[in-house]
């Protein structure tokens, strides 16, 4: 009998509307946060695990070669398989495209989901199924789980009308047979099972609980992080820099003040400047005559004669004489006109930045 590996499939073929400008250019699992990718962070949560006992399937859309080369360059140690989601109708959807991997003991995590889950607990893979859960104030955006007194989970409604239940999914799933997710998803998608036009997951573990019998449990995290927003993202950098993102010690150099927690790359440059506290700075950033605070700089991006705080700037995107929250895409410029005085002043509205 062939030893037992855990697959683990990552949809990411969405398109990361709500974090462009940055998105036009690269896929959102692909936005630098705290010194690497979103993809990078989430993937760090394996560590714990045998490459040989791990291979992931990453399902790709737009952009989808920047990740097949961030493995590569990144991770060559993770065993990877790429599959590509044509259409984007929602999570069972996309699965659906990965059938053919769909089999034994499988962790379904979407990507723009950070948390404390500890992973090496699915080795050896569990029998029973498991999804990870966390209390929340308004259940009514998100998977909510109903559970017996036994503790087993009976059902999950997505997007609930009320908010009395208050177990939400951060959307990662465990499944101890990935063969009998295949032919859930299929059932689900015979019968047109719809959330909002959108087929969802939670129809399917609906459909494996109630008509397949599968034993599911709640797992709950302290720490629940998105990134797919601006706002979440630096939120995001804010929380990895707390928790052992921070370089401050090595980052401290002549002519500059960091504040921190920081995370400033060894070949970023810092003249004259007040830098942090949580600021990222990718490879060769630059910050010159400048006020950088909660912000992110990724690589080559240039900051001077500036004010910025709250600001995701793309790779080699420029700002100078300039005050305010700024969201740049990559390769985009903004000085100003006639004088820096023209600058937008402190509290303005964030101002998104495109080519």
């Amino acid at each position: 009998m062939p030893e037992q590996r855990l697959t683990v499939i990552i949809p990411m073929a969405g398109r990361g509307k709500r974090l462009r400008p940055l998105t036009w250019s690269r896929p959102k699992p692909l936005v630098y946060v705290a010194g690497d990718a979103v993809l990078g962070h989430v993937l760090r949560a394996f560590q714990g695990l045998d490459p040989d006992r791990v291979r992931f399937v990453f399902i790709i859309g737009y952009l989808g070669d920047q990740i097949r080369d961030y493995m590569a360059q990144q991770h060559p140690h993770w065993a990877a398989h790429y599959v590509e989601q044509r259409e984007l109708l929602g999570q069972s959807h996309a699965l659906w495209q990965a059938r053919e991997y769909l089999q034994g003991p499988t962790l379904v995590l979407f990507v723009d989901t950070v948390t404390d889950a500890d992973f090496r607990t699915l080795w050896p893979p569990p029998d029973e199924g498991r999804l990870w859960v966390r209390e929340v104030e308004d259940p009514r955006r998100f998977g909510v789980v109903f559970t017996d007194p036994q503790g087993r989970v009976t059902r999950i409604i997505e997007k609930p009308a009320t908010t009395e239940h208050r177990l939400a999914v951060v959307g990662i799933y465990y499944f101890p047979r990935g063969e009998a997710l295949a032919a859930a998803i299929e059932k689900q998608l015979q019968r047109d099972l719809r959330t909002k036009g959108e087929y969802y997951l939670a129809d399917a573990i609906n459909i494996l609980i109630q008509e397949e019998g599968l034993v599911m449990r709640p797992v709950q995290v302290e720490t629940w992080l998105d990134a797919g927003t601006p706002e979440t993202v630096l939120a995001l950098n804010r929380y990895l820099l707390d928790h052992g993102r921070d370089n401050t010690v090595e980052a401290l150099r002549p002519g500059a003040v960091v504040i921190p927690p920081v995370y400033i790359h060894p070949e970023a440059v810092v003249e004259d400047a007040v830098v942090g506290p949580y600021v990222t700075l990718g490879p060769g950033a630059i910050v010159r005559r400048s006020r950088v605070w909660d912000s992110i700089l990724d690589a080559a991006a240039q900051v001077e004669d500036s004010q910025v705080q709250g600001s995701l700037l793309g790779r080699r995107a420029r700002i100078v004489g300039q005050q305010g929250v700024f969201y740049v895409a990559d390769d985009s410029v903004l000085q100003p006109l006639l004088s820096p005085s023209s600058a937008p002043s402190e509290g303005h509205p964030p101002r998104r930045i495109e080519p």
